[in-house]
């Protein structure tokens, strides 16, 4: 067996327009070639690895920021937000007013009003990450295959996303939720435009380390790949850690390796440099 590669998907195997360069995915391909194995680690829920992702030729995935680990489509962890959880959660939101969506394997489901509550978040969040057309963009160009009007009470959980009206509504759901992973994303702090729930303790790291034992491999085989701070766990475990030259300052300050950004086809050039592929 050769190395063991992760790559978080959003800002490192795809641009910030969701764009997948040619040479990421070549890359790829021809590590796979010289058998190398590689995953997507990503907070991504399996319903939204879009078919161009998985024809690049993946081993599997990992999704929900750890909380699902996929080896060949054999399910090796799927731990989930249970039924009970879940009712808190879309109660608690709809008492404090929060507009949200439930990410699960079979699909993304919105609240009744987080297509009209969503779009100016998702414009700042798409101007922050330079987007073109991010003053005009909706939510349903944002997430073209979000479920509107479906069951919010469900089983199927991997982690939900909450649109913060303040700070403060991140720090009192994290408070009423203490069996639950909570954090933010779409800014650092006060800057944080969504919090999310997950399952609690999950981390890409855990989920790596559940993922090698599955396989008989061994820690000192890997290389992760991310451009975010929830990436940092994964970075840290990993034997060899890179940052995207397009990601956060945090992530790049504790990285083995700093490559180019992604659209500077940035995991090739460092595929190249770690001996992965051949020039």
């Amino acid at each position: 067996m050769g190395k063991i590669i992760f790559i978080d998907v959003d800002g490192t195997l795809v641009d910030y327009e969701g764009r997948l360069p040619e040479s990421a995915a070549e890359a790829v391909r021809k590590a796979r070639e010289r058998g190398h194995r590689v995953y997507i680690c990503t907070g991504r829920s399996k319903a939204e690895v879009y078919q161009n992702i998985w024809d690049i030729g993946l081993d599997g995935m990992i999704g929900g920021n750890g909380s699902y680990v996929e080896d060949h489509g054999h399910v090796v962890l799927h731990q989930l937000i249970t039924r009970d959880q879940c009712r808190r959660i879309v109660d608690w939101l709809h008492s404090r007013r929060l507009e949200f969506y439930l990410e699960s394997n079979n699909g993304l489901f919105a609240s009744e009003n987080f297509s009209v509550r969503g779009q100016s978040v998702m414009r700042e969040y798409s101007r922050r990450k330079g987007k073109e057309g991010a003053d005009t963009m909706t939510v349903e160009q944002a997430f073209p295959d979000m479920i509107f009007g479906g069951e919010l009470y469900r089983d199927d959980l991997n982690k939900v996303s909450y649109v913060l009206d303040s700070y403060q509504d991140f720090l009192d759901t994290r408070k009423q939720f203490p069996d639950l992973e909570s954090g933010t994303w779409g800014g650092a702090g006060e800057t944080a435009l969504f919090g999310d729930l997950g399952v609690k303790g999950i981390t890409k790291a855990h989920a790596i380390s559940t993922l090698l034992a599955y396989l008989g491999a061994k820690k000192e085989d890997t290389i992760a790949f991310g451009d975010a701070k929830i990436d940092i766990p994964m970075l840290e475990y990993c034997e060899i850690g890179v940052a995207m030259g397009s990601g956060g300052e945090e992530i790049k300050a504790m990285a083995d390796y700093v490559t180019d950004g992604v659209e500077e086809d940035g995991l090739c050039h460092a595929f190249v440099k770690l001996g992965l592929i051949e020039e």
